[in-house]
């Protein structure tokens, strides 16, 4: 099977038998994942790609904590999804696996949020690539001298034909935190599907529950690792129209189903690190 990974100024381009995936530098963002000639992820065609903001769009990384903090001066989601990340090279091995790795530490970060979050730390993000799964691999590092907490997210953007047509399962009686009513709840469907404004944060969900359907047939299961939380998430008409890169009509064209570590912060010693990982199949 075709290999290859090719690196240019602003993105890296893997491709693994028919299957392709698009990384930017800015975000360290898969905006392209490619299987069996479908596009499985939804980017705005009215994303921003030069840098200047955070990507709309595939899978952008919250990072030190997702959503907003009241005591952080850090915008929303942080600054994984802002920076410019370096590249960390690439491995291509026997079966059909291509690999390409960013990283990000303190002084990478964006200039005026790095010494916003006062900490020393590396991230080193890996995309995997197989003809027909995406793995994303967030390594965290604390590189400093003391403990600091944080919470993170894989803000995955997938694209379908009509959102009328998707249900996620694996979400059944689990609790959950609803942004937009502001108010708690345990999920009494079996199958969660989507026909209004959707802002949820599910807790405690297991690493292999969740699986996205599309007119009754497995779209992509999501597998993850230390992660314990998932977010479904979609904006509808009316907070649609009111972000300049979001498609007014995309909301009908795609769900967030996010896998992340919100509920409880993860906490990291001097000299720690964690391995968090979501699986796309």
């Amino acid at each position: 099977m075709k290999q290859a990974v090719e690196v240019h100024e602003d993105r890296v381009v893997l491709a693994s038998a028919a299957s392709s995936a698009v990384v930017f530098f800015t975000g360290a963002t898969v905006t392209s994942w490619v299987r069996d000639g479908r596009e499985m992820l939804f980017l705005s065609s009215t994303a921003v790609l030069d840098g200047s903001k955070a990507i709309r769009g595939g899978i952008p990384i919250a990072f030190p904590h997702f959503g907003t903090k009241e005591d952080s001066k850090l915008p929303q989601h942080g600054f994984a999804r802002l920076s410019r990340w370096s590249w960390a090279g690439a491995e291509l091995d026997n079966n059909d696996e291509c690999r390409a790795s960013f990283s990000l530490d303190q002084e990478s970060t964006v200039a005026g949020l790095r010494w916003l979050w006062p900490h020393a730390f590396r991230l080193v993000y890996t995309v995997t690539l197989t003809a027909k799964t995406l793995k994303c691999t967030l390594n965290v590092f604390n590189t400093g001298s003391s403990p600091f907490s944080f919470t993170s997210l894989l803000h995955t953007y997938f694209a379908t034909d009509d959102i009328s047509n998707i249900k996620v399962t694996g979400l059944h009686g689990k609790t959950y935190d609803d942004k937009v009513l502001r108010s708690s709840g345990v999920e009494s469907n079996e199958l969660v599907s989507v026909a209004s404004e959707v802002d949820r944060v599910y807790h405690n969900i297991a690493d292999d529950a969740v699986t996205v359907l599309e007119n009754g047939t497995k779209l992509v299961s999501v597998i993850k690792s230390n992660f314990q939380d998932v977010v479904v998430w979609n904006p509808w008409i009316e907070k649609a129209a009111g972000m300049s890169d979001f498609d007014d009509a995309g909301y009908k064209k795609m769900i967030c189903v996010e896998v992340g570590q919100i509920g409880v912060p993860v906490v990291l010693n001097a000299g720690e690190s964690i391995t968090q990982e979501q699986f796309l199949g």
